[in-house]
């Protein structure tokens, strides 16, 4: 099977659903930057600190297209990933794009959880109040980007693990009926 790729803003869903669709299909699950960490032997921070975003582009490239090469797996990709390069094409070229979908409102409150906003960079040091029109203005600039995708789904009943495993096994049934399919929206 070709890889499944998941896009979306961050705090969608990408890996909260990703494992879970891995665990139900049978194939294994990427975190697109683990891989990076691991393929470099340093952390994302430290490369964005040392060499600069430009560089981490460059080498988040290189690793998507090496896990596009892959077969059985689902990769859950950087919420900027799919808006540098050409990296859209290759990962629709490559196997089927998910863009994972919920409101500015949900994924704002996703973030604003102590766990989640202390290991994001990006919003670590904001207010709270100022988290939301971030997020509006992000998805607002990346939608032209995650529109591209194969298919559209709404990730956002996945607060609770039953929920999460019901979402995951309505994403499976529809990519299991359609891998090819072209800008597809399950509501």
């Amino acid at each position: 099977m070709k890889p499944i790729f998941l896009i979306g803003y961050m705090g969608c869903g990408k890996t909260t659903l990703g494992e879970a669709l891995a665990r139900q299909m049978g194939l294994r699950y990427i975190d697109l930057d683990d891989y990076i960490e691991s393929w470099c032997g340093r952390p994302i921070v430290e490369i964005f600190a040392s060499d600069g975003e430009q560089h981490f582009r460059q080498l988040e490239t290189a690793a998507l297209a090496q896990v596009s090469a892959m077969a059985d797996v689902v990769v859950g990709c950087g919420g900027g990933t799919p808006c540098h390069s050409d990296n859209m094409s290759l990962m629709n070229q490559a196997g089927t794009t998910v863009w994972l979908t919920t409101s500015a409102e949900r994924i704002t409150a996703r973030l604003l959880l102590p766990e989640q906003k202390s290991k994001r960079p990006k919003i670590k040091h904001l207010p709270d109040e100022a988290v939301l029109p971030l997020v509006r203005d992000d998805l607002e600039r990346r939608s032209p980007y995650y529109s591209q995708a194969t298919l559209q789904f709404d990730s956002t009943d996945i607060e609770t693990g039953p929920a999460t495993v019901r979402t995951a096994r309505r994403l499976a049934a529809m990519l299991g009926r359609d891998r090819v399919g072209v800008n597809k929206t399950e509501r």
